[in-house]
């Protein structure tokens, strides 16, 4: 480090910004950086939490592919059963990445209380049914062991619990409708073991969680006979690809839907949600940007006769340049050091408290998820500091423009 670059950073240091004219700017400077990486570090957390979650809790109910029977049945509700004897059950071993298989059937009733009545679609599961997907949505009771022999236990949900004025321990009856005209409904009475709440008010307002033999019998099928197979997939960025490879796998009278193509209007919308992260790292990174050029140009010629006498001494351009940069860097650092500061304890004050609520009509969930992690708030970071430093190499070219005789002039 030569003489006058060792002058120059210690004459333009920033404590000196504290009593110099432009110090309103640096301000300015520090706090927009600050603010926009808030806002880069709030929305890529909220938006990409809010995708995750809603993804795990569609998935938590419906997996992520589901095969069924190749007809023209649109409904939620099985008619034709489908044999439990299959090459891909239990263990789908022809597709790699598949983690779980399980079997599911469904079927619409009635359910009648003293004071209210309810369409609901029964569920029905069997021991292989993956409850640690649902488990965290179990607001209170337990969940129903199906392992040994046919019981009424069910889960239903807080909607649902709401509607009819039930609670945990109480049973009702279900009246479900057969398929032959004039054949009066099969009636069923269940006991609510537990009460769980997805946020999710199209599988809340609808579904009820119990055993899949209850259906086997009422449809009169066998026990190898189910209604479709939930498939689980290891990783959900390769659904699209795992659903082709599954549908080319399975028997021809067999279909595959992926949940994205099942609820395509909820993954359409949830895809708005990378759009608009990307225009707020735009907006924001080009905000900071905008006010580090012109905190540095008034730096510069608030500094106009140092340069002129270093050039007078001999440094080059690109010395004095380095100086410029080395300064705007530590704005820089400094205005990231506090929207970090301020962004990740706003994120973890949400995780852990849920302060800002949603309403699960609209979002599905019923507080703001966050994804929280430390890779991308450090890319963020890189990604604000490189743009900044690359674009602020263009206003500090002025100081190649400088003129000693006329710098050392200037007032």
């Amino acid at each position: 480090m030569n003489l006058e670059y060792f002058i120059a950073k210690r004459l333009i240091t920033a404590k000196d910004y504290k009593s110099s004219i432009s110090a309103p700017i640096i301000k300015i400077a520090i706090s927009a950086i600050a603010i926009g990486m808030i806002m880069m570090i709030v929305s890529v957390a909220t938006g990409v939490g809010l995708q995750q979650k809603i993804r795990e809790k569609v998935s938590a109910f419906n997996g992520h592919i589901i095969i069924s029977n190749y007809d023209n049945n649109q409904s939620e509700v099985t008619l034709v059963p489908i044999a439990k004897n299959q090459d891909f059950y239990p263990k789908f071993k022809s597709v790699s990445g598949i983690s779980h298989v399980q079997v599911i059937a469904s079927k619409a009733g009635i359910i009648r209380t003293e004071n209210a009545f309810e369409g609901i679609i029964f569920k029905g599961v069997d021991k292989d049914y993956q409850w640690d997907n649902i488990k965290e949505y179990l607001i209170s009771g337990k969940l129903p062991d199906f392992s040994k022999g046919v019981n009424s236990d069910v889960l239903i949900s807080q909607f649902l619990a709401d509607r009819l004025n039930l609670k945990v321990g109480d049973s009702f009856n279900t009246f479900f409708i057969k398929e032959d005209q004039g054949q009066l409904p099969n009636i069923r009475r269940f006991k609510i073991t537990g009460i769980f709440n997805s946020g999710f008010q199209e599988f809340d307002a609808t579904y009820i969680i119990g055993d899949i033999r209850h259906i086997q019998r009422i449809n009169k099928w066998s026990p190898n006979e189910v209604g479709a197979f939930e498939v689980f997939v290891s990783d959900f960025n390769n659904i699209k690809a795992k659903g082709e490879e599954v549908y080319e796998q399975t028997s021809s009278t067999l279909d595959t839907k992926t949940i994205i193509e099942k609820y395509s209007y909820i993954f359409e919308w949830l895809q708005l949600f990378d759009f608009n992260i990307i225009i707020i790292l735009v907006v924001m990174i080009l905000v900071a940007t905008i006010n580090m050029v012109v905190a540095l140009l008034v730096l510069i010629l608030e500094r106009t006769q140092m340069i002129g006498i270093l050039k007078a001494l001999g440094a080059n351009n690109w010395s004095i340049r380095k100086v410029f940069l080395y300064n705007a860097f530590y704005l820089i650092i400094k205005g990231l050091f506090w929207g970090n500061l301020i962004g990740i304890s706003l994120l973890l004050i949400q995780q852990y408290f849920g302060l800002i609520k949603l309403n699960p009509e609209n979002y599905y969930v019923n507080q703001a998820p966050v994804y929280f992690s430390l890779g991308y708030i450090l890319l963020l970071n890189l990604l604000t500091v490189a743009v900044c430093f690359l674009v602020l190499l263009i206003p500090s070219y002025i100081i190649t423009k400088i003129s000693p005789v006329k710098a050392i002039r200037y007032d």
